[in-house]
């Protein structure tokens, strides 16, 4: 059993974790840190520095060459907290359509997974922080103190980020989120290098049909901590 006071929480897109995380983090006064937005700054630096992202080989020397950090949110302006690449405020850039498009792809290679792996395991040594990905709990941290899956079925997944999307102004469907949510399953459980699954200590929790506090207060019920 890790030392370190870290909770892992583990789950497909758009299952709610992150949001989840976040509050769980405020309850605790824990560091809220979203480990896909390591995968983004990646993505972003290596559309900066190559030509061609379908080269793994490439896309791996950018990850191992750069250095990420994630520190306590800086400005006012609705980040959560602040993205670093090799010193630079990154925050809102990795958000762009384009790293958008290809993240998933990255994030899927070993070497880019490899050298995220030991940027996370760095930060969360830190302690006291709440950690969101798809494999914290079982690659990143598998010793960690507290592990959570959330899962939610992927119509359910995609009616949240519809929403989202909407309430934001932009032109889409709910099939074409539908379909996107689908498709990112399939490439984050099929993977060779750490596939989505939940770690076999997890607490597993469909949030399907549950608002976010009810899931909130379970959680912080498993975590033997007084509920808001």
């Amino acid at each position: 059993m890790s030392t370190i006071n870290l909770i892992a929480i583990d789950g497909p897109a758009a299952s709610g974790k992150s949001t989840l995380a976040e509050l769980i983090a405020k309850n605790l006064d824990y560091f809220f840190f979203d480990t896909g937005v390591m995968y983004r700054a990646v993505t972003l630096a290596a559309l900066a520095q190559i030509n061609d992202l379908d080269d793994e080989t490439k896309v791996t020397e950018v990850a191992n060459r750069i250095q990420i950090d994630v520190q306590a949110a800086s400005k006012q302006d609705g980040r959560v907290m602040d993205i670093l690449v090799d010193g630079k405020d990154v925050t809102w850039q990795i958000r762009t359509p384009e790293v958008d498009f290809n993240v998933s792809k990255v994030s899927a290679y070993a070497g880019v997974r490899k050298a995220m792996t030991e940027q996370q395991r760095r930060i969360g040594e830190r302690g006291n922080m709440v950690m969101v990905g798809r494999d914290i709990g079982t690659v990143v941290f598998p010793d960690a103190k507290h592990k959570i899956y959330l899962e939610a079925s992927p119509e359910e997944r995609a009616r949240r980020r519809f929403v989202e999307v909407q309430n934001r102004g932009e032109s889409t469907t709910y099939e074409e989120i539908l379909a996107s949510i689908r498709k990112r399953d399939e490439v984050d459980s099929s993977r060779a290098v750490a596939p989505l699954k939940p770690a076999d200590d997890a607490y597993v929790i469909d949030s399907d049909d549950k608002a976010i506090d009810i899931v909130l207060k379970e959680v912080l019920q498993i975590l033997g901590k007084s509920v808001p």
